[in-house]
């Protein structure tokens, strides 16, 4: 890069060239604290330097010091008011900071100054994605789109956009595509399981989720999807042997726990059961495994400890119409049809009129 300002001479000039020059091929291996030192020393020669307040800015932005990024971006666009590097570098470190509005404005402002540029579309798409507008992140993929088809940054974000937003169908087409592009991209097959997993399609997800682990055999999340659709498909046995697993890799996963303890149960192994439940309680509140335990009771015929477990989960989700149906259901089995139904009314009274509720009523008092 050459350089040149009124009132420095030949020599000042050349030495500020050299260092810009030393400073960004320091920088571009990696060797940010003697790059550092290179922008600094061509500040001592020319305090507005805006190579050397970007290239610090860009320095502060590789050790995480967003801050002081803002800091150096912020200086040199107080002098270089359209300096393309400065304003999407600041971009960046409000995107690191989450400030997106901010970021936003600045990647808006870049657009309004120089032609479309794939990267800031994107990011701005992204951002506005993580602001929950989601018409203004979509436009802007679509913009990505028009320039480069197969942009895979896009076709994730917008996958993305549409998954958050229960649009998962559109979220596939999008994801499908992606893999076309990059076909082992674990992420993306595993993201594409969970779609599955959220529309139930669960046989699509097992292929998905094992087709990730046939690249990353002990990858976490494909383990847990592959686990979890053998679960939505009452595959207990095998959704068993997965959870055990990932169980030897995070042994104090509360859900992993819970998770376990659930196939246990399904399979007949209620005593273990109760232990992995309680395991997952001795660390903290899980609603899932306090029913678990609820369950257990009621099938062991023990409908005292089923009632004191279920009322004390009630009074906390008095809409739960799970836990409606099982406390009245351990009432009658107690013999206490009469608080079954008085319970069912209640529901009934405070707008809970589920057809499950009503179907349960309707049984207790014809007299089954």
């Amino acid at each position: 890069m050459s350089y040149n300002k009124e009132g420095l001479s030949e020599d000042a000039i050349n030495q500020i060239n050299k260092l810009s020059q030393e400073g960004y091929e320091l920088f571009k291996h990696n060797e940010t604290e003697l790059a550092k030192k290179k922008f600094e020393e061509l500040l001592i020669i020319d305090s507005t330097n805006q190579y050397a307040l970007v290239g610090l800015g860009d320095v502060a932005r590789r050790n995480r010091n967003s801050n002081l990024a803002v800091t150096y971006y912020q200086k040199c666009l107080q002098h270089h008011h359209e300096n393309k590097y400065a304003i999407i570098g600041l971009a960046d470190a409000y995107r690191d900071l989450r400030e997106y509005e901010q970021a936003i404005r600045l990647w808006e402002h870049f657009l309004a100054l120089y032609e479309s540029d794939i990267t800031v579309l994107t990011r701005l798409a992204d951002a506005y994605r993580k602001i929950g507008d989601f018409e203004n992140a979509k436009k802007f993929y679509l913009k990505v789109f028009d320039i480069e088809p197969n942009n895979t940054y896009a076709l994730t974000g917008i996958g993305y956009l549409y998954f958050d937003n229960k649009k998962y169908d559109l979220a596939l087409t999008y994801w499908t595509k992606m893999l076309e592009v990059e076909p082992s991209n674990v992420k993306i097959l595993t993201t594409i399981g969970n779609c599955h997993r959220k529309k139930k399609t669960f046989q699509d997800g097992i292929y998905y989720f094992e087709k990730a682990l046939e690249y990353s055999p002990d990858n976490f999340y494909a383990l847990y999807g592959l686990a979890d659709c053998y679960r939505g498909l009452e595959m207990h046995e095998k959704s068993l042997k997965i959870w055990e697993d990932l169980l030897t890799i995070s042994p104090d996963n509360k859900v992993l726990l819970t998770r376990f303890g659930d196939a246990l149960k399904n399979v007949g192994k209620l005593d273990e059961a109760v232990l992995y439940y309680q395991k997952a309680l001795d660390i903290d509140y899980d609603y899932y495994a306090a029913i678990g335990l609820a369950l257990i009771s009621k099938e062991k015929k023990e409908y005292t400890n089923a009632i004191e477990t279920l009322k004390k989960l009630y009074s906390v989700e008095r809409n739960n119409t799970r836990l409606i149906v099982e406390l009245a259901e351990c009432y009658n089995l107690s013999n206490d049809k009469n608080r079954a139904l008085s319970l069912l009314k209640s529901t009934f009274e405070e707008g809970n009129n589920h057809p499950n509720i009503r179907d349960l009523y309707d049984e207790l008092l014809n007299g089954k």
